[in-house]
């Protein structure tokens, strides 16, 4: 009996219709589980972008401000244009906007559609989002 076993085993190669199909379902719930996860993250790390930019653009406005005493024409100076950072509205850029001699307002839009706004009125500085997912929580960030 023994001889007939192993030599059915010797004989046979491959893998059966049900091991394949167990393989595919075992594949298909991970991916199934993964992917919503993977998605979450790459929302986050677009939603960082955008606040980092605009946090460096908090420097290169305040760099400004230390030199002419006055925001109203910041957005076009040597330390915003030459910061290196993308300004305009479109996703994944940061716009300039409200400066005047006492304070300004930088949105910045993810390229998860994401906006980030940073408000300076004077002494006081606000930050706030416009949805709660990814980088944004709540209300603020």
């Amino acid at each position: 009996m023994l001889r007939k076993i192993r030599k059915r085993l010797e004989s046979e190669k491959g893998f059966t219709l049900i091991e394949l199909l167990v393989v595919i379902l075992i594949i298909g719930i991970l991916a199934a589980i993964a992917l919503p996860a993977f998605l979450g993250q790459r929302a986050k790390g677009q939603d960082g972008e955008a606040k980092s930019n605009v946090r460096n653009l908090v420097s290169h406005m305040e760099s400004c401000f230390t030199q002419k005493q006055d925001y109203t024409n910041c957005a076009t100076s040597d330390d915003v244009t030459g910061s290196g950072i993308s300004i305009g509205t479109g996703l994944g850029q940061v716009a300039i906007s409200g400066a005047g001699p006492t304070g300004y307002v930088l949105t910045g839009k993810s390229k998860s559609n994401t906006n980030f706004v940073y408000t300076k009125s004077g002494s006081t500085a606000t930050r706030t989002c416009n949805v709660d997912k990814g980088g944004c929580n709540g209300t603020t960030w």
